[in-house]
C-alpha cells in the first residue's frame, strides 16, 4: 500500500505546470541554429538564427519570446517558394520581417511590426525564406531592401546541406 501514494505523488507531480515549461525549454533548445550573413553595401553582418523547419515550428515562430539577441533571429525556409504572410499575434516584442528572394536579395523590409497586431504582413510575391529580427535591428544596421542574405555553410569545401543558402 505504501507504494501508491508514491505513484501518485510522482503522476501529479508530472501534470504540474511546471512540467510543459521544461517540454517548452526543451524544444526551444532542439531547434536548429545556422550562421547567416547579409551583405550590405558598406558591410556584412553576423547573425546565429534559430530556423523554424516544421510547420509547428513555423506557426510558433517567435510567440511569447520576452527578447531577441541583437544578433539572433529566426529563419522560416520556404522550399518550395511561396507566398508568405505573416502577423504578429502573441508576439510580445516588435520584430524586422525581412523577405527573401530566390537570388538572396531582400523583397521587402517590413520594420518594427507591432506587438499582438493581427495585419497580415507579406511581399507579395514568393519568397525563398522569412527572416525576423529584433525590431529596429535592420535600421540600426542599415540594411534594407536589395541587400544579400545567405544561410549556412556556404564556403566551397562544404559539403552538400539541404539548410545552406547560398545564392551567387
Amino acid at each position: 500500500m505504501k507504494p501508491l501514494p508514491l505513484i501518485l505523488a510522482t503522476l501529479l507531480a508530472a501534470c504540474s505546470p511546471s512540467a510543459p515549461k521544461a517540454e517548452n525549454t526543451a524544444a526551444t533548445a532542439q531547434q536548429a541554429t545556422l550562421p547567416l550573413t547579409i551583405r550590405t553595401a558598406k558591410a556584412t553582418h553576423r547573425f546565429t538564427v534559430e530556423v523554424a523547419l516544421t510547420e509547428k515550428q513555423q506557426e510558433q515562430g517567435l510567440m511569447f519570446r520576452k527578447s531577441l539577441a541583437p544578433d539572433g533571429g529566426m529563419l522560416f525556409p520556404m522550399d518550395p517558394p511561396r507566398t508568405a504572410s505573416f502577423w504578429m499575434k502573441n508576439t510580445l516584442i516588435p520584430l524586422d520581417m525581412l523577405f527573401i528572394h530566390t537570388d538572396g536579395s531582400i523583397a521587402f523590409l517590413k520594420a518594427n511590426a507591432a506587438p499582438y497586431s493581427r495585419e497580415p504582413v507579406s511581399a507579395g510575391i514568393p519568397v525563398a525564406a522569412v527572416l525576423e529580427l529584433r525590431g529596429g535591428r535592420a535600421a540600426e544596421l542599415g540594411i534594407g531592401e536589395g541587400d544579400h542574405v545567405q544561410w549556412g555553410d556556404c564556403t566551397a569545401s562544404a559539403p552538400a546541406n539541404p539548410l545552406n543558402f547560398c545564392p551567387g
